[in-house]
């Protein structure tokens, strides 16, 4: 009995790994996905693995209700088919379709693991949108934590703030635009990571400012912040 516990507790205690898969489909819509898949202790594992898997299912979905019960497979099927009764309709379009997704894990600690998801979709207009999302999870459970769950916001929110604005002075354009929260206060934005430096903070196309300013993103060192974070 003594051995077959020893076995169980070896089996759970498996490091936690990444390898990379990759879907590419281009017969009709370009569809390429390369994200990390979790390998190692199998709770965990499955836990990031169907998290990064949805979230991908509802970045490519047309649907505006969360899809949990939609495989990824189903979600390219269905992207695929979508584009070929679009490409029916309109045939004067000449334009595929794309849907790029690309996943890095970013940082990597036995408190947390960072994964960066850029995704590019172009649907037939005039640009395609791209993102770029941070997935924070628990490295014990693989649960997937909200930045509340993170950070001390007060405290937090300062600091920020002052790396925000050492960000603008580094990148000022000639425009002089400078009224990125279009005269509100200042604000976290929505996607909040890590990497070997320290926190990064990143601002989305639309998120703040005008489309032609970009994405804004910086890091600020962990020695800054360390007294901010719930997680080590």
């Amino acid at each position: 009995m003594l051995i077959g516990c020893s076995i169980i507790s070896c089996m759970e205690e498996i490091p936690l790994h990444f390898i990379e898969k990759n879907i590419e489909i281009s017969n009709d819509a370009i569809i390429e996905i390369n994200i990390p898949n979790a390998e190692g202790t199998n709770t965990v594992a499955k836990s990031i693995n169907s998290t990064i898997e949805k979230f991908i299912v509802n970045t490519i979905s047309f649907s505006e209700d969360t899809l949990s019960d939609l495989s990824l497979n189903d979600a390219i099927k269905k992207f695929d088919s979508v584009y070929i009764e679009f490409e029916d309709d309109f045939e004067e379009s000449s334009l595929a379709w794309e849907a790029l997704i690309d996943g890095e894990v970013t940082y990597q600690s036995p408190d947390i693991i960072c994964i960066a998801i850029n995704s590019y979709l172009n649907t037939g207009g005039a640009h395609g949108n791209m993102n770029i999302s941070f997935l924070n999870f628990n490295s014990q459970t693989g649960q997937l934590l909200q930045n509340d769950e993170i950070i001390i916001n007060n405290g937090f929110l300062k600091i920020a703030e002052k790396y925000f604005n050492i960000e603008l002075q580094e990148t000022s354009n000639e425009d002089g635009f400078d009224d990125y929260f279009f005269g509100e206060d200042f604000h976290l934005p929505a996607n909040i990571g890590f990497n070997d430096e320290g926190v990064i903070l990143l601002y989305n196309i639309y998120e703040i400012a005008p489309y032609s300013e970009g994405i804004t993103e910086f890091t600020i060192p962990f020695e800054e912040v360390l007294p901010y974070l719930k997680i080590n």
